[in-house]
């Protein structure tokens, strides 16, 4: 085991309770893992030392929620909603046909690919879901392969209702919730469902979600993407960690996740890419909602790894400051996984640092598109 201090920081941002953010500051990484951060004229000894020179120090960011594990390319679906096109859930069933097809080197090929963007651009946790295989196999086998690669996978065998059940919308439940949970179950930490028009209804998502808590997986949720529904109020009564999306919110809505545990994951690359409405992150956060920021990574409806990019995104359309924006990314993913050692620089921390091309945060929002990660240290997402 060795350690790196990190010196030369002009801001560094640990959310630490007492003071979050602080300049001429430090931080000693030990083995990866947070073990003193402070001024940098009281630094430590460490074996290693790493000058930044000023530039601005953050954490690695959380991105709570990304389907990485597929295969093939939905650019057409892309060009025509640009061209003026209305966005369905229905591409899923062409990512699922080419997931299916592909073997288990090429889907392996694909996520590894995916995360080095991620870890380029400040991603050091990673959650993945599975839901382009739809069979209790090729179920098993995405969350086998994410395993592999994170310990945060979630299985959404409720995506959509195949093809081959389109009929018999039952059926498909009783397999999600009976033998696919069974063989899915032990590569998964969470449980999650499309409750959305074109997916599955609230008491559908009901009873997916209970039977995966009954199996001791933790529950997540995708709701109000597309429409209003009862979708939050499932998931804080169940005290789902998270319901993903969030678009359309009634006061209601608002009232409830403010007084639950339960993260409102706002996923902006999706509304780039659909041109659905932003939500607005201004009024969750003036309710007192926790809220977090995550890329939604997939080939159809927000192809992008970039948390930076989402970073602007959330300031630019969603009413977010940086400082709020940045801790969204960060400490609100966390939150979205119920883990209390990443997203920070507190001792003890094990998600990594990052070392920005910039003086300050500011930058993430104020210069977007530009790669400003100069270096990564510590973290999975690799």
């Amino acid at each position: 085991m060795r350690t790196l201090l990190v010196t030369g920081i002009g801001e560094l941002t640990t959310w630490d309770d007492g003071r979050p953010v602080r300049s001429d500051a430090a931080v000693v990484l030990d083995d990866g893992v947070v073990a003193w951060t402070g001024d940098a004229r009281h630094a430590p000894d460490a074996d290693e030392r790493l000058d930044v020179d000023g530039a601005a120090v953050i954490p690695g960011f959380v991105d709570s929620h990304t389907h990485l594990m597929f295969a093939g390319d939905r650019a057409d679906e892309f060009a025509a909603r640009m061209a003026g096109e209305s966005y369905t859930a229905g591409g899923i069933q062409r990512t699922v046909e080419a997931t299916r097809a592909a073997s288990d080197d090429e889907l392996l090929v694909n996520a590894r690919r995916l995360l080095a963007e991620l870890r380029a651009q400040g991603t050091t946790t990673v959650e993945i879901k599975s839901g382009y295989g739809l069979t209790v196999d090729d179920e098993a086998r995405a969350l086998r392969l994410a395993r592999s690669l994170t310990p945060e996978t979630t299985f959404l065998g409720a995506h959509v209702v195949p093809a081959e059940y389109a009929d018999d919308r039952d059926a498909y439940l009783d397999l999600v919730t009976g033998s696919m949970l069974d063989a899915c179950a032990p590569h998964a930490r969470w449980i999650d469902v499309f409750c959305d028009r074109g997916a599955f209804t609230v008491d559908e998502s009901r009873r997916v979600l209970e039977a995966g808590i009954a199996r001791g997986l933790g529950a997540r949720l995708h709701g109000a993407q597309l429409e209003p529904s009862a979708a939050v109020e499932l998931a804080v009564d169940l005290g789902a960690a998270s319901v993903d999306h969030a678009t359309f919110l009634s006061d209601r809505d608002v009232e409830l996740l403010a007084g639950s545990s339960t993260v409102a994951t706002l996923l902006p690359g999706a509304e780039f890419s659909t041109r659905q409405p932003y939500p607005s992150g201004r009024r969750l956060l003036d309710a007192g909602v926790t809220i977090a920021l995550a890329t939604d990574c997939n080939p159809g409806s927000s192809y992008t790894t970039s948390l930076p990019f989402c970073i602007a995104l959330a300031v630019r359309e969603m009413g977010l400051t940086v400082p709020e924006a940045l801790r969204a990314a960060t400490l609100g993913g966390a939150a979205a996984l119920r883990r209390d050692d990443v997203g920070h620089l507190r001792p003890g921390a094990t998600g990594g640092l990052v070392v920005l091309d910039a003086p300050s945060a500011v930058h993430l929002a104020y210069r977007p598109g530009v790669p400003l990660v100069q270096r990564v240290a510590g973290g999975v997402a690799a």
